[in-house]
Order: structure tokens, then C-alpha cells, then sequence
């Protein structure tokens, strides 16, 4: 058996099923004891949060077991595949923190495959059929009612193999014909009617060009491709169940007469990653990008890999996400606020502490010199004791949020009202002793009066006040731009709220996703202002905005122009306003 990736002494901890079924596997010496997965993703769009899952999954799985596992393109459709696709699902992969041991392409095979093909027309086990494609749908059937026989299920074999290089050579136009396996018309499982395992595609391969113009359909390619790489363990998600037993036939008819024993790849299905106001088919999530409705596959609203890492998750909080919410054999809707949880947790350790004023008003020390500036010591993180410290000048200007101020407060209101005590984090107790308003009302300074004696680490500071604010010094900061991001959708079931506008309104899915989309989704804020220690910020870093929430500096961010994107609030507030 393997040796398995544990270390000596760690708690093992409880076993998902198809861990539980690998172990079997281990025990009872299949496939030798080896254990090889493979990811195989089809280059016709960026990876989403679901797809993580999947990754986690099939890396994780040789990483825990000592096996290995291979990213293999499921380029068989060269309409909607892209090399731009293929070098993003790479970054993405290895961003998660994993890295595959081969890659390989379906498109390797395609010789082997149309040989295969070829063998099945001469043993009768495949035909051409030049029925349309509603003619086939219509000819198989319903799930209670058997299908009946192509016309041309019988024909000629030499005649099969005559149409079928046809269809490579560019004779045959698209949706002219296609080649069927014959297996049963009268079959229960949909699949095994006569499914189609060939037909012709006349635009260029990112990879072979104008070769091939007939490609194989993916359940024909899929398992072959296993069996040929030497899959032991084929994981995919629950709707290819019913998949499964042709999926198993065709390794059969594959392995030309060889007895596989219990030497062949073996399918096993979990359940999907589905997140409540998440919206994951890449078909959907192109229109997004096409209509010009999000800014790119990375917009931070976008449920890509490449868009959480852009608004600042942590590789760490998504595969602790995954890890926590599990694999099972039935669907369920994950609430994201789950993964928001997981991000706050991860982020809490690794993010530097740092003050941003979003929405400002001034506040002047009016007994404080002008002229002054001290320089104070915070910590970058207070969760790490080996934390470094920075410094952030203090003066007597200094920018305040707006609602930190209240002229009129109510009995417990804590923070910055006339007569009150707050402290200044970091630095003094000051007393608020009233404002000044614009002709309109509105409040354009604060004035207040500091203690000296109360500064942070002096006997004084102890005083208890039970308000504490962020600040920022006027002369000793950095403008800056803030996006804050929420969620894209308002519905908490997006594919099924699309599906009922659709059918009630009779519209396309365009029109129903502008119908369902947030209006608040994106606030971009202008007039910030930031520690000048940020000036040093690269983009992706981890942030905290003191009691505002996380943040990352975005991979458009200058240092003439700073960009902030919000990962997530300190707290849930999301599930609190739509309550």
C-alpha cells in the first residue's frame, strides 16, 4: 500500500467518502496501490470558486495518499476554447497552491481516439448517421418510452468508414452527420441509446490547426483519456452519474481485448460547490463579461479564482472554505457568508493594521501646537507577537470618518458628540467641544481639545472612555480611491430566480440578469485618505482599514493613484440588511 502523507502523530481526521473509498482501493492492492487523479478542465473560460472544489479535490487526494496528479485540457471543442484560457487556469491552479505533475491535452490523443473510433466502425460497434439533431433527440426517446433505430444504424460498415474520413477531410459540412456508438436504442439510461461520439467542427484548433475537422464528443474522449494517462481515480461532480456506466463501457471496449482486472480508472462523483447569491455557469459568466455588465473575468464582484484574488481572498481561506463545507453525494446551497467567515478568520492572522479615513471630515486639536507632529509606533498586526511596527504621525489636523460624528447623539452614542471623551487610537484622549456647518448644514470641521497626559503607554491612558476612533493626519497621508464591493446578485438562488424571470417575462438571459443584478455591487469612493506608510503597498497585499474592514491593494494601484478593493467587512452585515 502507499505510504501516506501524514506526518507521525498528527490527528487524523475523519474521512470524506471518496477518501474512504481510496483507502479500500489501497487496501485491496488495485490498480498496484497507486493513486493518480488528474484535473481536467476545458479551456473555454476562467475557473471559478466551484472549480476550486474540484482542485481541491484532486490535488489534495494524491497529495494525502502519495500519488500524483496531472492537469489534463479538455480541448475537444475548439469553438469556445482559448490559449488565453488555458495560461489563466495554470496561474489559478498554482495561486490555490497546487502544482500537477503532467500536462496533457485530450488533443494528444486525437490520433489514438479516431483509430479507436475506426475500430468500432469495423467491429459494428459505430455508424454514421446523418439524421439532424432534432431528428436524433426526437428518434431517442424519453426516459419511460424507448427510442427507436436510426435509419441508418445498420448500415454498411465499409460505408461508415468512407463517411467517417469525409468528415475529417472537410467534405461534410457542420451538423451534417455525426458517428453514433451502437449500444441499445431501448436502453433505461438515455446515455446508452446510440450516443454521438463524433462530429465535425470546421473551426481552427488553439493546438492542431486545421487537422482534425472531426472531434470527439466528451464522453467518448474523457474516460479513454484517463485509461490512456493511467487514471486510477476519476472524480467528477454528480450529474455525470448516469455518465458513469457508459464512461465504464468504453474503457471496456477500449483496452482491445487486454484483461484489466483491477487495473483501470474508476469514476466517482461529489457534489458541487453552489454558493447562495453566486451565479458559476462560465456560459452566464461570459455574457456578464461581453455585455460589458462587470469589468473582466477578474472584476472583484465576479465568483472567478482570479476575481477573489484580485478583491483579496487568501488561497489559505478558500481551501479552508472547501475543507470545512465538505464533500457529499447530494447537493445543497452554501451560504457565503460561510466563505466570508472562512476569509475573515484566514485574513485576521495576515493582514497588516492600518487607518483609512472613507467618508472625511476634519477634526482639529485646538489646543494642540500647531506645528507639532509626533511620530507613533503601530503595530502591523496584533495577532502575531513577532509583528513589526510602523510609524504614523499624529498633528493637529486630522481627517475623521464623518459618522464617527454626531452634533445631537443619543444617550448611548460613544463616539465624537460636544461634551464627550473618545480616544484617538494609538494616541490621546481628546473631548469633542462642538463644530462648524456650511450655509447648508452640513458639518465641515470638528474641534476638540486633547489631554497630553493620556497619550498610548502613558499612567493617564488608562482612563477609561468607551469610544475609541481611527484617524488619519491631514499633512501625513495619502489620497486615495476605495472601491467597495458587495455581492452581483440580489437573488440568493440567481440560476433559479433566471430561470423564473425567463419563463414569466419570455426573455433572454441577458435581460434577466440585468433585472437581478445588485445596483449597489460596486461604490467607488474618491476622496479617501490613507497612511502614507501605504506608499509602499504591492498590489495583492492583505490589509486591514481599522474598524472599517479588509482590504487589498488592487493590480491597477500607483503609487500616483492607490486603489483599495474591500475583500469583506469586519462583520457580517450583509445577512443583518437583508433581513
Amino acid at each position: 500500500m502507499t505510504k501516506m502523507n501524514i506526518e507521525e502523530g498528527q490527528e487524523k481526521k475523519s474521512l470524506n467518502f471518496i477518501e474512504q473509498i481510496v483507502e479500500n482501493d489501497l487496501k485491496e492492492g488495485k490498480n498496484g496501490g497507486r493513486i493518480q487523479t488528474r484535473f481536467p478542465p476545458e479551456p473555454n473560460g476562467y475557473l471559478h470558486i466551484g472549480h476550486a472544489k474540484a482542485i481541491c479535490m484532486d490535488f489534495g487526494l494524491a497529495q494525502r495518499y502519495g500519488g500524483v496528479c496531472n492537469l489534463r485540457f479538455d480541448d475537444t471543442n475548439p469553438t469556445k476554447e482559448d490559449v488565453e484560457y488555458v495560461e489563466a487556469i495554470k496561474e489559478d491552479i498554482k495561486w490555490l497552491g497546487f502544482q500537477w505533475g503532467k500536462e496533457f491535452y485530450a488533443s494528444d490523443y486525437f490520433q489514438q481516439l479516431w483509430d479507436f473510433a475506426i475500430r468500432l466502425i469495423k467491429e459494428g460497434k459505430a455508424y454514421i448517421d446523418e439524421q439532424s439533431a432534432e431528428e436524433i433527440a426526437i428518434q431517442k426517446g424519453t426516459p419511460t418510452q424507448p427510442g427507436t433505430e436510426s435509419p441508418y444504424r445498420n448500415r454498411p460498415v465499409e460505408e461508415s468508414l468512407a463517411l467517417f474520413n469525409k468528415m475529417n477531410s472537410g467534405e461534410i459540412e457542420e451538423g451534417k452527420m455525426v458517428l453514433r456508438a451502437k449500444i441499445d436504442m431501448a436502453s433505461p439510461n438515455m446515455h446508452f441509446r446510440d450516443p454521438i461520439i463524433y462530429r465535425v467542427v470546421k473551426t481552427p484548433h488553439h493546438r492542431t490547426g486545421d487537422k482534425w475537422k472531426a472531434y470527439p464528443m466528451y464522453d467518448f474522449a474523457h474516460g479513454q483519456s484517463d485509461y490512456f494517462e493511467g487514471v486510477t481515480h476519476s472524480l467528477c461532480t454528480l450529474e455525470f452519474v448516469v455518465h458513469r456506466p457508459l464512461y465504464d463501457l468504453f474503457v471496456d471496449w477500449v483496452k482491445e481485448g487486454k484483461d484489466l482486472d483491477d487495473n483501470r480508472p474508476r469514476q466517482y462523483e461529489f457534489n458541487k460547490l453552489n454558493l447562495s447569491y453566486t451565479l458559476m455557469s462560465k456560459r452566464n459568466l461570459l455574457i456578464l463579461v461581453k455585455e460589458g455588465l462587470v469589468d473582466g473575468w477578474d472584476d472583484p464582484r465576479m465568483p472567478t479564482l482570479c476575481a477573489f484574488r484580485r478583491r483579496g481572498y487568501s488561497p489559505e481561506s478558500i481551501r479552508n472554505f472547501i475543507d470545512k463545507i465538505g464533500y457529499t453525494t447530494y447537493d445543497a446551497l452554501n451560504d457565503f457568508a460561510l466563505l466570508e467567515s472562512a476569509v475573515r478568520e484566514d485574513l485576521n492572522t495576515r493582514s497588516t493594521r492600518v487607518s483609512a479615513v472613507l467618508h472625511p471630515v476634519k477634526l482639529i486639536l485646538t489646543n494642540y501646537p500647531e506645528g507639532k507632529v509626533e511620530e507613533l509606533e503601530a503595530i502591523n498586526n496584533p495577532e502575531d507577537p513577532n509583528s513589526p511596527k510602523h510609524i504614523i504621525e499624529f498633528s493637529r489636523e486630522l481627517w475623521m470618518e464623518r459618522e464617527d460624528f454626531m452634533e445631537n447623539a443619543p444617550k448611548k452614542y460613544f463616539r465624537m458628540t460636544p461634551g464627550q471623551e473618545v480616544r484617538l487610537k494609538n494616541a490621546y484622549i481628546v473631548r469633542c467641544t462642538g463644530c462648524k456647518k456650511d450655509d447648508e448644514g452640513n458639518i465641515t470641521e470638528v474641534y476638540a481639545e486633547y489631554d497630553p497626559k493620556t497619550k498610548s503607554g502613558m499612567p493617564d491612558a488608562n482612563r477609561k472612555v468607551k469610544g475609541t476612533l481611527h484617524w488619519v493626519s491631514c499633512n501625513h497621508c495619502l489620497k486615495a480611491e476605495v472601491r467597495l464591493y458587495d455581492r452581483l446578485w440580489n437573488a440568493e438562488n440567481p440560476r433559479d430566480a433566471m430561470a423564473a424571470i425567463r419563463e414569466e417575462k419570455n426573455c433572454s438571459p441577458l435581460e434577466a440578469m440585468r433585472e437581478m443584478m445588485n445596483p449597489n455591487s460596486l461604490n467607488i469612493l474618491k476622496e479617501c485618505y490613507v497612511e502614507k506608510f501605504l506608499a509602499e503597498a504591492k498590489p495583492y497585499d492583505y490589509l486591514q482599514f481599522q474598524r472599517i474592514g479588509y482590504f487589498n491593494v488592487d493590480k491597477d494601484s500607483t503609487p500616483e493613484h492607490l486603489i483599495f478593493n474591500r475583500t469583506v467587512s469586519l462583520k457580517d452585515t450583509w445577512n443583518k440588511i437583508n433581513k
